[in-house]
């Protein structure tokens, strides 16, 4: 018997036909023939997709759907709790182990016929894998046939763009909301991961350590992290069965030629590693959980630093990373904020601090991690040697607000973090710390060394704002003139604004109602030759932590020099231009830019986000870099379309949304995204337009980053005794500060 036709939402039409929801709810108004619905309620109604389908094609509609919408639907629809995402991860890796026709040739088979090839394909791809939980062999049923159709396809969707299947994995997480505040857990974002794995092996004396452990390790995310940077035994352990499951999963797919080993369990109760002495811990665990067996641990081995209190379940976390290093081995672990003051832990920083294991406390920027808004930090620990080879005669810790690395984003949207020289500093901080203190020098405001004595005080309070922003550091003269520079700066930016906005003319109403024109889609006005849609082919990271290119063809043209740099998505959302190099390899494979590509990003945060979509016409100073991954690059005909009207009307919110799929995530189909059938000469208008509009949401973020930076500085200046407040007269003819 055939699976029963998946059930579709009205928002799920709305994406299907690339439309706005206001036009699937005219459409079923005011067309007899609309597909009636078949399940869910009067306010959410569902509709069989294959009769949707057959009358969305009667009418021209491109109902092409996206792999991974289709199995986000169906993920919707499916029964059986956590079981289904339990029994689906082990087929990932089928899939991926799979040759591109056995992935071809499952979509044909019949359903029973299916389910028992993919219980062979899902045993034979485990035969050589180490058990993660003790269960019995995956089998599936002829129900289950639709959802590894649907599995099948999106591995095959990725692995065809040069993708590993870790994707499709995220995707499965989704359903049961394994990484979200509805359950406390947390996959670490990939900036951080990374960052965390650079200063784990910076920690580990610059090399990556060979042996790593998380021991809450989630769908391991920072195991990945670390097999990316060279390590190459890692080991995992997760109370979740399934976030085990799928971090052994995700480690065979992403980390080739390291032995992962996953364990599930409770660490701290029932710690799965006993014996085991690693060279590095790399770790987020769990925040703020009172139940984590202060009672029947209290006299375990592992608290060599002192009894960790209940509330302090983080403290515990970092002495059992810590016990399970070798000597001079390295921890890092994304903590709160919380445990660097709280009054119950403060003898367990003490003796941290006094031995020599805390190395480094690290603020990260708000939003470093989407699902909370907690205040985070990274710990850099260090098991003390005996013989005090590992630390220094006087131990200090080094103290870094990485608050000066974040960007403010448009008027209007959220700041945005600059990642990668945020981990250059970081790391070029750490090596001058600890490899040449007689060189390395504070930043006021961002970076200090503190000596020891100087932290064992009634409070051992380890916030990195309370001694970056203060002490004898800080030099008068120099703080004055980077503030009135600053003000300087700020004051031009301000008169280019008003320049901008006084240029903009009182803007009419297009008449009594609004105009109604024609549209058509990207897809269409490629297929017309109006415009060439081009993609990167950057898409991952490869096992030596640098970029790797999909073997995609593009018309990027003859091979290009090794010092090309690449554009990014984040410099599109922030006004910058590229900065970072192009990967080595496949140079001949990459896009590179032209003068007038629009440019813009195919994934943004969230739904806010959407509404205001960056992007960029590319002008000379663009011309020839990268594509960078998740941008896309529209290159219209001019003869046929003017940029800056394309680039208004794709980066509108209406066309954005409409195009847009996910929740966490939110991709835009390129293909779905509408263009009005103007005139040239009257898109040239409008272009105008959207052109003057773009300058002036420049020269606001401009002015707008400005004013928050002088703001902030010149604000801890006076607080902080380096600067003195202008005279009475605060509008001062030159408009500077007294140092």
């Amino acid at each position: 018997m055939p699976s029963p036709s998946a059930l579709v939402t009205a928002a799920e039409i709305s994406r299907l036909a690339g439309v706005t929801r206001a036009t699937v709810s005219n459409w079923r108004r005011r067309h007899e023939g609309f597909p009636a619905p078949v399940g869910g309620s009067d306010t959410s109604p569902l509709y069989d997709v294959k009769a949707v389908r057959a009358w969305l094609a009667e009418r021209g509609y491109d109902t092409s759907v996206d792999p991974s919408e289709e199995l986000r639907t169906l993920l919707r629809q499916a029964d059986g709790g956590a079981g289904v995402v339990g029994r689906l991860i082990p087929f990932v890796l089928a899939a991926t182990e799979s040759s591109a026709r056995q992935r071809a040739d499952w979509s044909g088979l019949p359903d029973a016929e299916l389910a028992d090839r993919a219980g062979k394909a899902v045993g034979a791809a485990l035969a050589d894998m180490e058990p993660t939980v003790d269960s019995a062999p995956v089998s599936y049923r002829a129900a289950d046939a639709s959802l590894l159709r649907a599995v099948a396809a999106c591995v095959d969707a990725e692995l065809s763009a040069g993708g590993t299947g870790a994707t499709t994995l995220d995707l499965l997480a989704q359903r049961e909301l394994l990484d979200s505040a509805a359950t406390g857990s947390y996959s670490t974002p990939a900036p951080v991961a990374e960052l965390m794995a650079a200063l784990l092996a910076a920690v580990h004396g610059g090399s990556a350590p060979d042996r790593v452990l998380d021991p809450a390790c989630g769908g391991g995310s920072l195991l990945a992290a670390a097999a990316a940077m060279g390590a190459t035994e890692l080991y995992g352990q997760d109370i979740a069965a399934v976030q085990a499951q799928r971090a052994a999963v995700q480690l065979r797919i992403t980390a080739g030629g390291t032995r992962a080993t996953v364990r599930v369990g409770d660490s701290l109760r029932a710690d799965a590693f006993p014996e085991l002495a690693v060279d590095g811990v790399l770790s987020a665990p769990p925040f703020g959980v009172r139940d984590w067996g202060h009672d029947e641990l209290a006299y375990d081995a592992r608290w060599a630093y002192g009894v960790p209190g209940r509330s302090d379940s983080e403290l515990a976390w970092v002495q059992h990373a810590l016990a399970h290093v070798t000597q001079g081995g390295g921890v890092v672990l994304l903590m709160p904020a919380s445990p660097a003051f709280t009054g119950s832990g403060r003898g367990v920083r003490a003796e941290l601090v006094r031995t020599g294991a805390l190395r480094a406390v690290l603020s990260l920027p708000a939003g470093a991690l989407p699902y909370t808004g907690l205040s985070l930090q990274l710990w850099a620990l260090q098991r003390p040697d005996p013989q005090g080879v590992s630390v220094p005669s006087v131990p200090s810790v080094l103290f870094i607000d990485t608050a000066a690395w974040v960007t403010s984003g448009p008027m209007g949207s959220r700041s945005a973090t600059d990642w990668p020289p945020l981990t250059a500093a970081v790391l070029d901080h750490w090596h001058t710390f600890t490899g040449s203190p007689e060189r390395f020098e504070a930043v006021p405001g961002s970076v200090r060394a503190v000596e020891a004595i100087d932290l064992l005080d009634d409070r051992v309070d380890l916030t990195p704002a309370r001694y970056v922003n203060s002490g004898p550091d800080a030099d008068p003269s120099a703080t004055a003139t980077t503030a009135n520079d600053l003000w300087a700066k700020g004051a031009d930016a301000a008169k280019d604004l008003a320049t901008v906005w006084s240029g903009l003319s009182e803007l009419k109403p297009a008449g009594d109602a609004v105009r109604a024109w024609r549209t058509a889609t990207v897809a269409d006005l490629g297929r017309g030759g109006a415009l060439t849609v081009l993609t990167s082919a950057v898409t991952r990271r490869g096992a030596d932590g640098g970029r790797t290119v999909a073997d995609k063809g593009s018309d990027s043209g003859p091979e290009h020099p090794t010092n090309l740099l690449m554009l990014r998505a984040t410099d599109i959302a922030t006004g910058a231009r590229a900065s970072e190099p192009a990967p080595a390899e496949g140079l001949d494979r990459m896009v590179r830019i032209e003068v007038g590509d629009v440019l813009l990003p195919e994934i943004v945060r969230d739904r806010a986000s959407a509404a205001t979509a960056p992007f960029r016409i590319a002008d000379e100073e663009d011309a020839g870099k990268v594509l960078g991954p998740h941008l896309k690059a529209f290159r219209p005909d001019p003869a046929r379309l003017d940029p800056w009207f394309l680039g208004g009307v794709l980066s509108a919110g209406s066309n954005i949304s409409a195009a847009a799929s996910g929740s966490t995530t939110i991709r835009i189909d390129a293909r779905r995204l509408r263009v009005p059938l103007l005139p040239l000469s009257e898109q040239c208008q409008y272009g105008a337009a959207f052109r003057r509009l773009h300058n002036l949401q420049t020269a606001g973020r401009r002015a707008a980053e400005l004013a928050t930076e002088t703001s902030h500085f010149v604000s801890e200046a006076l607080a902080g005794g380096t600067l003195l407040p202008p005279p009475e007269d605060p509008r001062r003819d030159d408009g500077s500060l007294a140092g």
